[in-house]
């Protein structure tokens, strides 16, 4: 299903093109947020897309592909593999995703083929550092529970014991990975007052001490916070890094949040860790599988928030998104380097 491109409110655009630019074509795996969309029609690129905010079906876009495109504008959801590139053929010069992750991107499969591939490296963080903090303050202080207890009809007299949180003030908080959304939680959970201030990654940064941040190894981190908040990548090394030995030397009254990728965490594991109350709460944006099914168990798990995957979920970023992506394919398409290549 291709058509004209739309915006991300649904009205119909011309596409404007102009063949005196460029008779290249792109295809867009899903709709393209507006600015995106309009940097590629004014360099008169042909643009086509699947004309939904759903997931492309996977039969779909290898059919679709098959219609000769220089250019691929794919979304994270989409898996771009030997199979998608096989039905591209050789015309297919750029994949640039609008996201930051590109775990879905087979890049040695990609690179084999002389394409150049490019993520939204240069996005800011700050909706997705907002939101971690929003998770870290909505499980401290147990305001989900608050608010069902109110939806329910549970809210009645005053209690000097109901619904206890904790403070954030005078506590440490661990950061996992201290790049650009782990120094952006750093910059804003200082503005409350912490105890302390720490963070493992994979070598200590130059930057740490802008945010009065502390190296240390993963295990000391593990044992000193009272909230760890994981905002590094997924790698070999850090799948599954938070497990039963991880939990294991936690405190009991610690809390962790997930704002980076799901694998991080075995999910069996931090369903009995909560369960069995070795840890106090966990907060989590991703999962894995992302969506995690609706009869999941972690879904029946206690003192667990799951959010759908939301934290970079703003317009301002998404527009954000859509024009690096943009970018990246009209450098690739022009014959240079995007800013995102990888």
């Amino acid at each position: 299903m291709t058509c004209r491109i739309q915006n991300i409110w649904g009205r119909v655009s011309p596409l404007l093109l102009n063949s005196s630019k460029s008779n290249m074509k792109i295809y867009a795996t899903r709709k393209v947020p507006e600015p995106g969309a309009k940097l590629m029609r004014d360099k008169g690129y042909e643009l086509h897309f699947w004309d939904s905010d759903e997931v492309i079906p996977r039969k779909e876009l290898v059919k679709n592909m098959k219609k000769k495109y220089d250019g691929l504008y794919c979304m994270l959801t989409d898996t771009i593999d030997k199979a998608v590139l096989d039905a591209a053929g050789s015309q297919l010069k750029a994949v640039c995703t609008m996201s930051v992750g590109y775990e879905h991107l087979d890049l040695e499969e990609i690179k084999k083929r002389n394409i150049v591939a490019a993520n939204c490296s240069t996005v800011s963080s700050d909706c997705v550092s907002e939101f971690a903090l929003g998770l870290m303050l909505i499980a401290a202080r147990r305001m989900i529970e608050g608010y069902e207890a109110v939806k329910k009809k549970e809210w009645g007299p005053w209690k000097p014991m109901w619904l206890l949180g904790f403070e954030l003030i005078g506590k440490t908080v661990g950061i996992v990975g201290l790049g650009r959304i782990g120094f952006g939680i750093a910059q804003r959970v200082n503005a409350f007052k912490i105890g302390k201030l720490i963070y493992f990654d994979v070598k200590r940064c130059t930057y740490d001490k802008d945010v009065n941040a502390e190296f240390v190894t993963f295990d000391k981190l593990l044992a000193e916070s009272d909230m760890i908040c994981i905002a590094c990548n997924l790698t070999n090394e850090t799948k599954g890094m938070f497990n039963t030995s991880a939990f294991s030397k936690m405190k009991p009254s610690a809390c962790l949040i997930n704002v980076s990728r799901g694998g991080i965490i075995n999910h069996d594991d931090l369903r009995k860790a909560l369960n069995d109350e070795v840890i106090r709460c966990a907060a989590i944006d991703v999962t894995e599988p992302d969506p995690l099914p609706s009869d999941h168990p972690l879904h029946n798990t206690k003192n667990l928030i799951i959010t759908p995957h939301i934290a970079s979920s703003t317009w301002e970023a998404r527009n954000a998104m859509s024009e690096v992506a943009a970018n990246n394919m009209i450098a690739i398409l022009s014959g240079k380097d995007p800013a995102g290549k990888l």
